[in-house]
C-alpha cells in the first residue's frame, strides 16, 4: 500500500476520533420527546434520525474547536494529552475545517427537515461558542451551560418530530443534565486532585462543593420527576416507574466515588446496572403510557 495512502488513512482515523464519535450517545436525548408521545411513526423517526446527526456534527464541531482552543492545557493533563489535537496527529488547520464543514452541514441539514429544529440547533452553537470562548471558565455557568445542552437536544426532538415539549419535561431533563454535569466535574477534580495545575475552572470547585451542589440537584430531580408522574403524566400509574430513576440515578452516584463518573456516555453504555435501570424504565415507561391511550 502506498505510503501516502496510510499516512492518508491515520490522519483520517485521528480526525474521527478527536471527533469524539463515542459521545455522540448523549445525542439519544432527541428520542425523549417523540417516545413519550408515542409519535414512532416512520416520518418522525427519520426527522428525528436527522436530528440525532445534526446535533452529533454540531457536537462534534464543538469538540474540534475546544481542542483546539485548550491545547496548551489538555497537554498538561494527564489524561487529555493524548487527544489527537493535542498529541499533533491533527493539524490544527485541518481541525478548524472540519468543524466548519461540520456545523454548516448541521444547521443547513436541520433548516430542510424542520425550521425550529434549525433553531434549536442554532441555540445549542450558541452556547457551545459562548462555552469554548469563556463560559466553561466559570464556575456554576459551566455546568449550567452543559445542562442547556442536553435540554436544546430534547427539544430539538420534540421539534423534529412536531410534538409538544411540556414544562414538566423541560425540568427533568434540565435537573438530570444538571447532576451529570456536576459529576462529571466531581470526577475530573478527583482525577487530577485539588491541588494540581490544570484547567483552570476546576481549581474554582472543591470535592465537599461539589457534594453539597450534587445534594440538593439529585433531591429536586427526583422529586421533579416524582411530581411530574402525578400531576403532569397522562397516568399516575407513571409513578411506578419512579424506583428505577431513583436507582439509575443513586447507582450514578456510586460508580462516580469509583471514578468512573468523568466520561457519562461511556458510563451509560458499560455499567450493566445503568443498561439495566434505563431499559426497565423505558419499557414500562412506554407500557404504561400506550395502555392508558
Amino acid at each position: 500500500m502506498p505510503q501516502f495512502v496510510v499516512a492518508l488513512a491515520r490522519r483520517t482515523g485521528a480526525l474521527v476520533r478527536a471527533m469524539r464519535p463515542h459521545h455522540w450517545v448523549k445525542n439519544v436525548v432527541v428520542l425523549a420527546a417523540p417516545l413519550f408521545a408515542l409519535a414512532l411513526d416512520l416520518g418522525s423517526l427519520l426527522r428525528v434520525g436527522w436530528a440525532f446527526i445534526a446535533f452529533s456534527m454540531t457536537a462534534s464541531a464543538f469538540y474540534l474547536i475546544n481542542d483546539v482552543r485548550d491545547i496548551e492545557e489538555d497537554q498538561k493533563h494527564p489524561v487529555k494529552q493524548h487527544r489527537p489535537i493535542a498529541a499533533g496527529l491533527v493539524p490544527i488547520p485541518l481541525a478548524l475545517s472540519a468543524a466548519a464543514v461540520l456545523l454548516t452541514a448541521g444547521v443547513v441539514g436541520s433548516y430542510v427537515v424542520a425550521p425550529w429544529l434549525a433553531l434549536t440547533i442554532g441555540a445549542y452553537a450558541f452556547i457551545q461558542a459562548g462555552y469554548n470562548l469563556g463560559l466553561k471558565e466559570q464556575p456554576i455557568i459551566d455546568i449550567m451551560v452543559i445542562a442547556g445542552g442536553f435540554v436544546l437536544r430534547a427539544l430539538g426532538g420534540a421539534a423534529a418530530a412536531g410534538v409538544p415539549a411540556s414544562g414538566w419535561f423541560i425540568l427533568c431533563i434540565g435537573l438530570l443534565a444538571f447532576f451529570l454535569g456536576i459529576e462529571k466535574r466531581k470526577a475530573e477534580l478527583r482525577e487530577v486532585g485539588e491541588e494540581e495545575e490544570t484547567r483552570s475552572v476546576l481549581q474554582e470547585y472543591s470535592l465537599s462543593w461539589l457534594r453539597r451542589m450534587e445534594s440538593v440537584v439529585t433531591a429536586s430531580a427526583l422529586m421533579a420527576y416524582a411530581l411530574w408522574t402525578l400531576e403532569g403524566a397522562d397516568t399516575p400509574w407513571m409513578l411506578a416507574t419512579l424506583p428505577f430513576v431513583a436507582y439509575a440515578i443513586f447507582r450514578y452516584q456510586y460508580l462516580s466515588e469509583e471514578g468512573k463518573g468523568q466520561e457519562p456516555e461511556k458510563v451509560l453504555v458499560s455499567d450493566a446496572g445503568m443498561i439495566a435501570s434505563v431499559a426497565i424504565w423505558a419499557g414500562l415507561s412506554l407500557t404504561i403510557l400506550s395502555v392508558s391511550t
